[in-house]
Protein backbone atom coordinates (compact mmCIF):
# COMPACT_ATOMS: atom_id res chain seq x y z
CA UNK A 1 0.00 0.00 0.00
CA UNK A 2 0.88 3.62 -0.88
CA UNK A 3 1.55 6.32 1.59
CA UNK A 4 -1.69 8.17 0.23
CA UNK A 5 -4.38 5.53 0.26
CA UNK A 6 -3.97 6.15 4.30
CA UNK A 7 -5.73 8.99 5.90
CA UNK A 8 -6.12 10.94 8.94
CA UNK A 9 -5.39 9.52 12.60
CA UNK A 10 -3.42 6.47 10.61
CA UNK A 11 -0.26 5.09 11.83
CA UNK A 12 2.39 2.90 9.36
CA UNK A 13 5.87 1.75 9.03
CA UNK A 14 7.81 3.15 5.84
CA UNK A 15 8.82 0.13 3.99
CA UNK A 16 10.20 1.04 0.54
CA UNK A 17 10.48 4.90 -1.24
CA UNK A 18 10.22 4.38 -5.03
CA UNK A 19 11.55 7.76 -6.06
CA UNK A 20 14.96 9.07 -7.96
CA UNK A 21 18.17 10.10 -5.55
CA UNK A 22 17.19 13.47 -5.35
CA UNK A 23 13.74 12.63 -3.73
CA UNK A 24 14.94 9.73 -1.83
CA UNK A 25 17.82 12.39 -0.18
CA UNK A 26 15.61 15.15 0.45
CA UNK A 27 12.93 12.37 2.15
CA UNK A 28 15.98 11.09 4.48
CA UNK A 29 16.77 15.21 5.59
CA UNK A 30 13.23 15.17 6.96
CA UNK A 31 13.90 11.97 8.61
CA UNK A 32 11.36 10.04 6.25
CA UNK A 33 13.25 6.58 5.35
CA UNK A 34 12.76 3.21 5.25
CA UNK A 35 11.66 1.64 8.64
CA UNK A 36 10.32 4.72 10.41
CA UNK A 37 7.17 4.86 11.84
CA UNK A 38 4.91 7.78 10.99
CA UNK A 39 1.02 9.44 12.14
CA UNK A 40 -0.66 10.73 8.84
CA UNK A 41 -1.73 14.05 10.71
CA UNK A 42 -3.93 15.61 7.68
CA UNK A 43 -5.03 15.40 4.62
CA UNK A 44 -6.71 17.87 1.97
CA UNK A 45 -10.40 17.67 0.51
CA UNK A 46 -9.02 15.83 -2.17
CA UNK A 47 -6.14 14.52 -0.85
CA UNK A 48 -3.70 16.74 -3.11
CA UNK A 49 -1.58 16.94 -0.58
CA UNK A 50 -1.20 15.42 3.14
CA UNK A 51 0.59 16.24 6.52
CA UNK A 52 2.83 13.51 8.42
CA UNK A 53 4.56 13.06 11.51
CA UNK A 54 7.66 11.28 11.61
CA UNK A 55 9.44 11.41 15.20
CA UNK A 56 8.86 15.29 16.07
CA UNK A 57 9.03 16.30 12.77
CA UNK A 58 6.16 17.58 10.52
CA UNK A 59 6.60 17.09 6.83
CA UNK A 60 4.16 18.29 4.11
CA UNK A 61 3.97 15.87 1.05
CA UNK A 62 1.98 16.57 -2.13
CA UNK A 63 0.03 13.26 -3.32
CA UNK A 64 2.85 12.45 -6.41
CA UNK A 65 5.14 12.16 -3.54
CA UNK A 66 2.89 10.69 -0.85
CA UNK A 67 2.58 7.53 -3.98
CA UNK A 68 5.72 7.14 -4.27
CA UNK A 69 6.10 5.98 -0.78
CA UNK A 70 4.65 1.94 -0.18
CA UNK A 71 4.09 1.38 4.00
CA UNK A 72 2.81 -1.35 6.19
CA UNK A 73 -0.46 0.20 8.07
CA UNK A 74 0.00 -0.28 11.75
Amino acid sequence: MNLVELSKGDRGEIIKINADKALRDRFSSFGVMRGEEFLVKGCSLAKQTMEIEVGSTLIGLRADEADKIEVEKL
